[in-house]
């Protein structure tokens, strides 16, 4: 499956919605401030991410992620793990 960017953010939403119960969160908002995400919410989402990619990421990927706060900074991880993963 080809992940478009409308796609990854539609299923970010929507593990956000499932996973988290944060709806509608705006793409920009400072997730940690906004919605009260810590990091084990962050380790939740990767493992969801990897369900997504089909791919586990290696511990220099996870850590990439460390500084990601927004839906759209999630979005543009997502996008660049699938073109490294593919």
């Amino acid at each position: 499956m080809t992940l478009t960017r409308e796609k990854i953010q539609n299923e970010i939403l929507r593990i956000f919605s499932e996973e988290f119960e944060i709806e509608n969160p705006g793409l920009d908002d400072n997730l940690r401030e906004v919605h009260e995400f810590d990091s084990i919410d962050a380790i939740e989402l990767l493992g969801e991410i990897e369900t997504l990619l089909d791919s586990e990421l290696t511990h220099d990927e996870k850590r990439q992620a460390m500084d990601i706060r927004t839906i759209n900074q999630i979005c543009d991880y997502v996008e660049s793990m699938a073109q490294a993963h593919s």
